[in-house]
């Protein structure tokens, strides 16, 4: 009876490590994946401002080949998140999250937000939840999340009538399919998808910051 007591003492202890030992090993390679995804946006973000600065204007013509490798890099792996979320590793909800990632097309508003997100994302890793950051963290994403929605969606509604003129990628597919793919009518699609994930995104980010001020009241409470 001891013997057996003991045995089972000793695999629970086991099972104990051996879970640690997991979470250990996932938190580490959550922590450098978001440090991948922030060396790359910041990298991103810090080019295309200096850029600016030094040309002007005259940037826009081949800014995106001087940051086109890095920045394809970082969103083939933004779409390791919705991985992340399937196997469980991630706790965040999945349809906001692929919205966010079909939401990824460059420019500065973009980056300076993920910027702020993949260190907040860091930090929260390793159980530091800094207040002033994640408040940041939430309240660049309702201030610019809006703006740069509109921004993609004003360079959609720009460019279709030059797509829907030339056809470009717009595809016939072979036989055993038998319809084609119409380009702006993908365009138009996406235009829902972005105004869907902007109100998914906002509605998270403003309970996150309520509940961030439920937290400070009931510590104000607290003191008194």
């Amino acid at each position: 009876g001891r013997k057996f007591n003991t045995e089972k003492q000793n695999l629970s202890k086991l099972r104990v490590l051996i879970d640690k030992k997991k979470i250990f090993t996932v938190k580490t390679y959550l922590f450098v994946y978001d440090l991948m995804q922030f060396c790359g946006h910041s990298w991103i973000f810090t080019n295309m401002i200096i850029r600016y600065m030094s040309f002007g204007k005259d940037s826009l013509a081949d800014t995106f080949y001087s940051i086109g490798l890095v920045m394809r890099l970082c969103q083939l792996l933004s779409v390791l998140e919705i991985l992340h979320i399937l196997i469980g590793i991630d706790k965040s909800r999945l349809f906001p999250r692929f919205l966010q990632v079909l939401m990824l097309i460059p420019s500065e508003i973009t980056y300076s937000s993920f910027c702020c997100r993949y260190t907040y994302n860091m930090l929260a890793r390793m159980g530091i939840h800094y207040l002033p950051l994640t408040w940041l963290n939430f309240s660049l994403c309702i201030l610019l999340y809006p703006l740069s929605v509109l921004a993609k969606a004003f360079a959609i509604c720009v460019s279709l009538p030059y797509f829907e003129t030339f056809g470009t990628y717009s595809v016939k597919l072979p036989f055993p399919f038998a319809f084609s793919v119409y380009f702006p009518y993908v365009l138009k699609m996406y235009l829902v998808v972005l105004f869907t994930g902007k109100y998914l995104i906002l509605q998270k980010a403003r309970d996150v910051c309520v509940c961030g001020r439920e937290k400070k009241k009931i510590k104000k409470y607290i003191h008194i």
